[in-house]
């Protein structure tokens, strides 16, 4: 997949061109998250940084985790399992 943006907007953001494909993948990733779109999983997979920076990312950005009953069920199982 590729993303066309119109120069007039690239040359707007400010974001370093340096730095730009990087940054807007973050924020993409992070979007995508806290929408529900992706899980935590892909969105780390697309911007190439592990669970734990990622979750590090969410916290700086101010996006709380995805987790809903059925999550803390699933975590309360495998505590019972052990």
């Amino acid at each position: 997949m590729v993303i066309t943006i119109p120069k007039g907007v690239e040359h707007a953001l400010k974001i370093p061109a340096k730095n730009q494909e990087k940054e807007l993948k973050k924020l993409l990733a992070v979007k995508l998250y806290e929408k529900g779109i992706l899980g935590i999983g892909k969105a780390k997979e697309l911007i190439g940084v592990t669970r734990m920076e990622f979750l590090y990312l969410l916290k700086d950005e101010g996006v709380p985790l995805n987790y809903d009953q059925d999550d803390l069920e699933n975590d309360l199982k495998t505590i019972e399992g052990i």
